[in-house]
C-alpha cells in the first residue's frame, strides 16, 4: 500500500516540476522577443542596422521602402528633387551597398549610420549618412539622408 500511495505523489511532483519548467520557458520567450526595444521604448542600434540593410538592400530601396519606409519630411525632400535620388545621394543605381555601424543619440531620439555605395564594379565608392527615428511607438522609418560633400 505504501508503494502505490508514494508513486502517485512522486509523479505529481514530477509533473508539477515539468509544468513549472515549461511555464518559465514559455514566459522567457516573449521577454526575449520584446528585449530588442530598449527600456525607454526606443529602437536599438541592432534594429536600426537591420532596418537599413533591409531598406537599402544590395542596389537601393525598392518601391515599398520608398513609399512606407521614409518620413513625410523626407518624402517632400525626395519630391523636390526629381532628377536626383535623394535616398541614395546619386543619380544611378549602385553596384552594391554596405551599412556601417550604427550610432544612437538617446537624448536626440535619433540613430544614424554611414551608408557606403559602390560604383563601377566596386572601383568607386561614395558615403552618406542615413538617420532613423528611435521612437519605437511608431514604425521604424528613415528620417533624413545627409549626402555630405562625398568622398
Amino acid at each position: 500500500m505504501i508503494r502505490t500511495t508514494a508513486r502517485p505523489a512522486r509523479w505529481r511532483a514530477y509533473a508539477v516540476g515539468c509544468v513549472a519548467a515549461l511555464g518559465i520557458a514559455a514566459a522567457a520567450v516573449p521577454a526575449a522577443a520584446a528585449s530588442a526595444v530598449d527600456g525607454n521604448g526606443r529602437y536599438t542600434a541592432e534594429e536600426i542596422h537591420t532596418f537599413l540593410e533591409d531598406f537599402y538592400g544590395e542596389h537601393g530601396p525598392g518601391d515599398f521602402a520608398r513609399k512606407y519606409g521614409i518620413s513625410p519630411q523626407l518624402k517632400e525632400k525626395v519630391a523636390d528633387n526629381p532628377e536626383f535620388d535623394v535616398l541614395l545621394c546619386a543619380q544611378n543605381v549602385p553596384a552594391s551597398i554596405d551599412i556601417g555601424p550604427v550610432t544612437t543619440a538617446q537624448s536626440a531620439r535619433v540613430g544614424w549610420a554611414t551608408v557606403s555605395t559602390y560604383w563601377n564594379g566596386g572601383s568607386g565608392k561614395a558615403d552618406f549618412t542615413a538617420y532613423v527615428d528611435l521612437d519605437a511607438t511608431r514604425p521604424i522609418q528613415l528620417l533624413d539622408v545627409d549626402c555630405g560633400s562625398g568622398s
